[in-house]
């Protein structure tokens, strides 16, 4: 069967977005963003749809598999640039210090960072250990801070799902969930 020059980079195309699109919704079903999730999962399947049609029209081509087969690999590729820059969720850092001179959880602290500060045992004797929740977005900038800060510190990086509490707590409604203290009734208290 014939094909049109402008069929295969159209597969390639389609695969491209719906791969990509395929991504970025994983992400956001990951942090909890059902409805947008849901959107771009409806969007993804209609290019998936419209692709694969092409492909099995035309499957007789080989240029037109090799296309498809590279607009997946491409559309990984994107979709991961994308999420990338996107930066949804929360990471959990943990900074370990040999010096504890250095203060790492206090020149973090300084920078607006909320950070818990431990202290460990070492191989080699007394550590500090640092631990922050921070946006991922932010990420390049604490692991940048804590490189100039204490360069030989060990440095962890965690996903973090869907903090809640202390600081991540909405100001509106932090002191609507919290536990109080039962009070007698009036006719009880004497």
């Amino acid at each position: 069967m014939d094909i049109a020059w402008y069929i295969p980079p159209l597969i390639f195309s389609a695969r491209v977005f719906d791969v990509s699109l395929g991504t970025i919704r994983m992400v956001l079903v990951i942090a909890n963003h059902r409805y947008l999730a849901a959107v771009l999962g409806f969007f993804e399947v209609l290019i998936w749809a419209m692709a694969v049609g092409g492909v099995i029209k035309y499957l007789d081509n080989p240029f037109a598999l090799v296309c498809y087969a590279g607009g997946f690999a491409a559309g990984t590729l994107v979709g991961m640039i994308i999420e990338d820059r996107i930066a949804l969720g929360y990471r959990v850092v943990q900074i370990i210090n040999r010096d504890p001179e250095l203060r790492v959880a206090e020149s973090l602290r300084s920078k607006d960072y909320r950070v818990t500060r431990l202290e460990g045992a070492g191989r080699d004797g007394p550590v500090e250990i640092a631990q922050a929740v921070i946006r991922r977005r932010h990420l390049q900038r604490v692991l940048g801070l804590v490189n100039s800060i204490a360069p030989e510190a060990f440095v962890t990086i965690e996903r973090a799902d869907r903090p809640s509490g202390g600081a991540f707590a909405p100001a509106a409604t932090s002191n609507k969930w919290r536990r109080r203290t039962p009070t007698a009734p009036a006719s009880v208290r004497k």
